[in-house]
């Protein structure tokens, strides 16, 4: 009778996780989080707001970026093993707000950077022209974004050649098992002093638009729901910056288009997704603002995305 008991509680814990399992994984078409102003006095006119919805469950920060007295910087570490915590390089470069940047290989020495980084009008890693998914190569231009030396800022679809940086307003058209064609007639030159490659592009041009197969990040991580770190830009010139914990009890983290949702509630004209994962985090005026998985340590990462005074 006792047996018959146990292996009753295992089947019903079974079943519950299952379920529980199941809801949490639920793809959203909208997600309320209640915005709230956590502090609208950090520096030079930036807000940082907070969102929470219990149902998904969701837990949110997004930082809003005026640029008339900010600079948003693209860095890179230069320790000796070439990643270092967003905290660390917060304090190294005095910056007022740093959040992860790019993907990076990891495991290997030296590092290198997945994709295109510029920084300092210096060109650190070219953009990888092509990627090998399923036993098939794929040409892509990932998306990017691009600040020219005047702090203006653009997020579109690039790659390298030669050295130089050109941008499509359109993805290539590739599709799982059929790669597209390479055409740099419609490309424009990319005159920009510091670019990061990352992706895929979530919002351009004010439309959700996930470009997730173009850029070949299915089958991958990056494809599914997992903590998450975005960079958005405004059609007033605002700069918005968004970390979404997960992989806790409270929060989950989310698809790729439920963190164009969250953007697109900012009015975002333009998004690219960020590394993410155990990676996103949120440093402001020195201090870590969300829990990356869970906990107060944050991942070293190779590139970072800051705001810089401008004073």
């Amino acid at each position: 009778m006792m047996h018959i008991n146990f292996s009753l509680k295992i089947l019903l814990l079974v079943f519950f996780i299952f379920i529980f399992s199941c809801n949490r994984s639920e793809l959203h078409d909208s997600i309320d989080m209640n915005w709230k102003t956590e502090d609208s006095n950090i520096r030079n006119g930036i807000i940082l707001m907070k969102g929470y919805n219990s149902d998904v469950p969701l837990r949110s920060w997004v930082v809003i970026i005026p640029k008339s007295k900010n600079k948003i910087k693209i860095l890179v570490s230069d320790d000796d093993d070439g990643v270092e915590t967003p905290k660390d390089m917060a304090k190294k470069t005095s910056a007022i707000v740093v959040i992860n940047g790019g993907y990076f290989s990891r495991g290997i020495y030296p590092i290198s950077h997945v994709g295109l980084l510029k920084s300092e009008n210096k060109l650190i890693e070219p953009a990888s022209g092509s990627v090998l998914r399923d036993n098939i190569r794929y040409s892509i231009n990932r998306g990017a974004l691009g600040i020219s030396n005047d702090n203006n800022m653009k997020i579109s679809w690039a790659s390298t050649r030669s050295d130089s940086i050109f941008y499509w307003n359109e993805p290539f058209e590739n599709k799982p098992g059929k790669p597209a064609m390479v055409n740099y007639g419609n490309a424009y030159y990319w005159p920009v002093n510091e670019a990061l490659h990352a992706g895929p592009v979530l919002i351009s041009r004010g439309k959700i638009v996930v470009t997730t197969e173009q850029e070949i990040f299915f089958n991958t991580p990056v494809d599914g729901i997992q903590p998450r770190s975005a960079v958005g830009l405004k059609k007033n010139g605002e700069v918005v910056l968004m970390v979404v914990d997960g992989r806790q009890v409270d929060s989950r983290g989310v698809y790729l288009k439920e963190l164009a949702m969250l953007m697109a509630q900012f009015d975002c004209e333009d998004v690219l997704n960020l590394d993410g994962g155990g990676s996103s985090s949120l440093i402001i005026n020195g201090k870590l603002i969300n829990k990356p998985i869970g906990l107060n340590t944050q991942r070293e990462v190779m590139s970072f995305v800051a705001v810089i005074s401008g004073d």
